[in-house]
C-alpha cells in the first residue's frame, strides 16, 4: 500500500551497536513527547544507559536524532494505515488512522508540525528523507479509498486532513497533557468529514 520510509540506508552496525541505537532512539522518543524538541540530550544519553560520546557518535545533531526519531514514527504509522485497510472497511480504516495520528501528534507535543512543514523547526527536514511524502501518500490511499466507498465527503483533500490534526496538536500543545481534548476534536472533525448520504452520527465508530 504505502513506501514506508527506507531506515535501512544507513550502514549495518555491530550488534551492541545496534542496541545502542535502538536504546538512544526509545529514549529520545519518550524525551521528546514529554518536554519537546528542546529535550536535554545529555539526559536522553543518561536514560538509554549510554554516554553523551555514543549518543554523539549515531546521531551527529539534534536534528539528526529529531530525524531518525520522525522516521520510526512514520514508519510505525504508515505500518497501522495497512492494518486498518485490512482489518476495516475503507471509512472506518481512514478514521481509526486520523486517530492514531492525532495520538501520535498530541504526545509528540507539536513535533508532527515539524514534520508537516507549517514552518515550526522547518529545517529538519532540509533533508530530503521522505517522511512528509510518505505520511502523505499513506493518508491519501486511505482517503481515496473513504471517497471511491462514498463514505467521506468529495471535496476533502489529503491535505486538508492532515493539515487539521497538526491544528489540532498545535491548539491543545500545552493544555491537554493526557490527549482527551485532542480526540474530542478530533472526533468533532470526523463527524463533518463523513458523507451526509452516510448519516453517521456515533463518533467513535
Amino acid at each position: 500500500m504505502v513506501n514506508v520510509v527506507d531506515t535501512a540506508a544507513r550502514r549495518p552496525l555491530r550488534a551492541d551497536a545496534q542496541r545502542n541505537y535502538d536504546l538512544i532512539l526509545a529514549a529520545a522518543q519518550k524525551a521528546f513527547a514529554a518536554h519537546g524538541a528542546g529535550a536535554s540530550l545529555e539526559e536522553i544519553a543518561r536514560r538509554a544507559g549510554v554516554g553523551s560520546a555514543t549518543l554523539h557518535r549515531h546521531f551527529p545533531s539534534r536534528a539528526a536524532l529529531l530525524r531518525a526519531v520522525f522516521r520510526d514514527r512514520v514508519e510505525a504509522l504508515c505500518v497501522r494505515a495497512e492494518e486498518h485497510t485490512l482489518a476495516s472497511e475503507p471509512g472506518t480504516a481512514l478514521f481509526s488512522w486520523l486517530r492514531d495520528f492525532n495520538a501520535y501528534a498530541a504526545a509528540s507535543r507539536g513535533l508532527v508540525a515539524s514534520l508537516l512543514h507549517d514552518g515550526r523547526d522547518a529545517d529538519l527536514l532540509t533533508e530530503d528523507d521522505g517522511c512528509a511524502a510518505t505520511i502523505t501518500s499513506a493518508a491519501g490511499q486511505l482517503l481515496r479509498e473513504a471517497q471511491q466507498l462514498g463514505t467521506v465527503r468529495p471535496g476533502i483533500r489529503t491535505e486538508d486532513m492532515l493539515a487539521l490534526v497538526s491544528g489540532i496538536s498545535l491548539a491543545t500543545e500545552g493544555q491537554d497533557d493526557d490527549g482527551t481534548q485532542a480526540a474530542r476534536l478530533l472526533d468533532i472533525a470526523i463527524d463533518g468529514m463523513r458523507a451526509p448520504r452516510c448519516g453517521h452520527t456515533d463518533l467513535g465508530s
